[in-house]
């Protein structure tokens, strides 16, 4: 924890000030006093028009011992030093530097966080060749946390940890009609009690009931850095949105979206995009061409700031959603 804030305020706090081309919220206030649930995203959003702007309008006032953390009972104030907005923090009396856990973070973690540590996004080839679940003890075709199943192919060389995960949508461009990779839906955590040709698997928790056919994917420990720094893409950049998790057919604020672009494209975590609602084409009842069509404008729906990448794919969360949100809906640079 300490590094996932430690290290985005950090980032913040190096840039160079850039406050003359920041635009103002129309109705912000001229103080707020940090709260436990605020996020440094909304707070922003309170002073900014564009909240990922934050720090072009940030001072640190040196006489803080550690100013590269935000905690409840923090005094922002907006004030103005030739001619340009400026945001000063003043320290709640209350406060110890070494209450780290205590800082507030950029974006609600929680809702992001199961999608760091597991692998959601596989090519074909992966869920193809991966090792998979053959049967389950007593002749069960579901099994559950604390069940043994038996596997095939499972390479002792990866390990005696795995997740659990079967394919789920595939991700097409809808464009180019190019297969940019599976879902792969997490359904347990493993580990091997015996390899064999055909190994023996615990299953020590299960999100959902693990079947025959479910892969094996050995678990990689990587110690992610939630330290976002939100900005814009360093190009222009346009796409859509291919899927929603959760099963909703309309995306509001903090849902996780699927879009088609990703590290070949330049996508970076904490890169910010706007998001439209696509158009909807209709007849043109007033043409004297009975099958004259035209489409609507694309009307602004929202933000949304990527968190996770893939070579062709990206997770993104929706950070604000002015109107209903859907799959298909575009995703541009401003």
């Amino acid at each position: 924890m300490r590094r996932i804030f430690f290290g985005f305020i950090f980032v913040m706090l190096s840039l160079p000030a850039l406050a003359a081309d920041v635009a103002l919220n129309p109705d912000h206030p001229q103080r707020h006093v940090v709260v436990p649930g605020d996020t440094l995203w909304d707070i922003s959003g309170k002073f900014l028009k564009y909240p990922w702007h934050w720090p072009d309008i940030w001072h640190v006032n040196t006489q803080i011992e550690n100013p590269h953390l935000i905690y409840p009972g923090d005094v922002l104030t907006l004030v103005y030093r030739d001619g340009k907005p400026v945001l000063e923090l003043s320290r709640g009396p209350q406060i110890r530097e070494t209450q780290l856990e205590k800082a507030i973070s950029t974006i609600p973690l929680d809702a992001i966080r199961p999608f760091l540590s597991r692998p959601r996004v596989v090519s074909e080839d992966v869920l193809a060749s991966a090792p998979y679940v053959v049967a389950s003890s007593d002749e069960r075709l579901i099994s559950g946390a604390g069940d043994k199943v038996y596997a095939r192919n499972v390479n002792e060389s990866d390990g005696e940890d795995y997740s659990i995960f079967r394919g789920g949508e595939v991700y097409t461009d809808p464009v180019t009609g190019e297969i940019l990779g599976y879902e792969a839906i997490y359904t347990a955590e493993a580990n091997v009690i015996s390899f064999a040709e055909i190994s023996t698997v615990n299953l020590r928790e299960t999100t959902r009931e693990v079947m025959i056919g479910d892969r094996l994917l050995p678990v990689i420990n990587e110690d992610y850095e939630m330290n976002f720094f939100p900005r814009s893409p360093d190009t222009e950049l346009a796409g859509f949105i291919l899927s929603v998790f959760d099963g909703v057919s309309q995306v509001g604020q903090y849902q996780i979206v699927v879009l088609n672009r990703g590290e070949r494209e330049g996508l970076e975590s904490g890169h910010v995009v706007s998001v439209y609602q696509a158009g909807e084409t209709i007849k043109d009842l007033v043409s004297a061409d009975r099958h004259d069509v035209v489409t609507l404008p694309d009307e602004y729906a929202g933000v949304a700031m990527v968190f996770k990448t893939f070579e062709k794919v990206s997770y993104a969360i929706v950070m604000k959603a002015s109107r209903a949100i859907h799959v298909g809906d575009k995703i541009k640079t401003e």
